[in-house]
Order: C-alpha cells, then structure tokens, then sequence
C-alpha cells in the first residue's frame, strides 16, 4: 500500500517539525532550557531529511504536505495543549487532507 505509507510518512514528518518549532517557543515564550534549541535542531533536521524520502516531485510532495500538517496542527492542539478542536477545525482538516490525497493520489498521464 503505497498509499498509506506516503500518508503515515507526511504525518511522521509533520510531527518532526511541529516538535522543532515547538521547543523553542517553549524556551522563548515559557522561559524554558535553551537546550532544548538542541533537540528542536535535530527534529528540523529530521523534518528536511523525511521529506525528501518522498519519490515525487518536490513541489508535489510541499504541497500534500501541507495539507497532513494543518491536520497535524489540529491534533496537536489536542493533545499537546489541551484545546479541544471545533467542528471547523475538524472540517478544515479533513478539508487539507482531502487537497493532500488529490494531490498526492491522482491518476497521472506518463
């Protein structure tokens, strides 16, 4: 299923990036470590590495990505916040996954 190996790849990818940018508004906005700009380094550096495994074109790959991260986002704010999405929220995500599968999924003419 190449499919479902593309999507869990973006959501993998997401989270890398969400962590490293999460890290260090924690050091900046809540007073944390700034170690913790160490591990943020290293998920963004992840973030770039796991994008790239993708076979498709770059743009192609940018683009769905974008859409698994909004999701991503939503989920995080769950989770990691607290905050209990809205039904827009819910909907504009699987909005932004519905644009990810178009993109990533449709047929294509050789």
């Amino acid at each position: 299923m190449p499919e479902l190996k593309t999507v869990s790849l973006f959501f993998i990818t997401a989270l890398a990036e969400i962590v490293g940018c999460y890290l260090p508004y924690l050091w900046l906005r809540e007073g944390k470590s700034i170690w913790l700009l160490v591990p943020a380094a290293i998920s963004l550096a992840a973030f770039a590495w796991l994008l790239s495994l993708h076979p498709a074109a770059a743009g192609r790959v940018y683009a769905a990505y974008g859409g698994v991260y909004v999701c991503m986002a939503i989920l995080w704010l769950w989770a990691v916040d607290g905050i209990r999405p809205s039904v827009w929220d819910l909907l504009g995500s699987g909005v932004a996954l519905l644009g990810m599968a178009i993109i990533m999924f449709a047929p294509r003419g050789t």
